[in-house]
C-alpha cells in the first residue's frame, strides 16, 4: 500500500496536475513546491507524450512545449528525486501506456518505486488489459490507479473492487479541459463505487473554479484540476509558480 491514502487522511483532497517540462523542468519543480505549500494534497506529474489522446488543447499544448524543449522521462525521474528532498505529499505519474512500454515497463516502474512515485495513471489502458502493468506495479509497491468514466456503467463495481490508491472519476465524456458546467450524474457513480470499495475517489476533467471544486469534493473524496493550472503556466511561463500557488490556495480553501 502506497503513500496515496495520506492525501485523503485530513478531509477532502485537492489533487493538482502539471505537465513536466512546460516550459522547463526547473519551473515544474518550483511550481510543484508552491502547490504543496499552498495545500495540494497529491500531485499528478504528467510525462509528456506526442499523442496524448485523453487531453484537450490546453494540455496537448503543454505536451508539445515540453517535448520541444527536450524533456525526457529520465530527466523527469531526476527532477522527482530532487523534489523528494522537500516534498512529502504523494506523487503519481500520469502518462500513456506507450511511454511506459517504450522505456521498458519493469525498468520504468522499478524506477518509480526507487524515486518515491506512489502511483501510475494510464488513461489509455483498458481495465481488461491492465494485468501486465499491474503485476509489475505490485512487485514494486506502486499503485496502478483506475479510472471510472460515465461510460463505465456496468463495469463500475468490478473496477472499484480491484482499485488501489485512489479512483480517478472522469466527470464528463470527451477530453480534459475547462467546462462551464458538469452535467454527469456523478452522485450515482460515486455511490456505486462506495458500495464496492473503501478506496477513496476523486473527480477530475473540467474543474476550474472554486465552486466547481467544492461541488465535486462534496460528492466525492476530492477534486482534481489540471487544465486550469496549465493555463496559468502558459500565461506566466517561468514566473508561473507564484500564481499557481495562489490559485491552488483558493481551490483548497473552497473544498476544505
Amino acid at each position: 500500500m502506497s503513500n496515496i491514502k495520506n492525501a485523503f487522511a485530513n478531509g477532502k483532497a485537492f489533487i493538482a496536475f502539471i505537465t513536466c517540462g512546460d516550459p522547463d523542468l526547473e519551473t515544474t519543480k518550483n511550481t510543484v513546491k508552491e502547490m504543496v505549500a499552498n495545500g495540494a494534497d497529491l500531485i499528478e506529474l504528467g510525462i509528456p507524450f506526442s499523442d496524448p489522446t485523453a487531453e484537450g488543447p490546453v494540455i496537448q499544448g503543454a505536451n508539445l512545449r515540453a517535448l520541444t524543449g527536450g524533456t525526457t522521462t529520465d530527466k523527469i525521474f531526476d527532477m522527482v528525486k530532487e523534489l523528494r528532498e522537500d516534498v512529502k505529499v504523494p506523487m503519481v505519474f500520469m502518462t500513456y501506456a506507450n511511454v511506459v512500454f517504450s522505456y521498458d515497463a519493469d525498468k520504468f516502474i522499478k524506477t518509480c518505486s526507487e524515486i518515491g512515485i506512489d502511483g501510475l495513471i494510464l488513461p489509455d489502458l483498458p481495465f481488461e488489459e491492465k494485468e501486465e502493468f499491474l503485476s509489475i506495479c505490485n512487485k514494486y509497491g506502486v499503485d496502478l490507479v483506475s479510472l471510472i468514466a460515465p461510460t463505465s456503467e456496468n463495469r463500475i463495481a468490478e473496477i472499484a473492487k480491484n482499485a488501489e490508491g485512489f479512483i480517478y472519476v472522469v466527470s464528463s465524456l470527451g477530453v480534459t479541459g475547462m467546462r462551464s458546467e458538469i452535467k454527469t450524474d456523478l452522485t450515482s457513480i460515486v455511490d456505486a463505487i462506495r458500495q464496492n470499495t473503501d478506496v477513496p475517489c476523486a473527480i477530475g476533467f473540467g474543474i476550474s473554479k472554486p465552486e466547481q471544486a467544492k461541488k465535486m469534493a462534496d460528492i466525492s473524496d476530492g477534486a482534481i484540476v489540471g487544465s486550469a493550472i496549465i493555463k496559468i503556466i502558459e500565461k506566466y511561463g517561468k514566473d508561473a509558480p507564484k500564481y499557481v500557488g495562489e490559485y491552488v490556495k483558493s481551490m483548497k480553501e473552497a473544498i476544505a
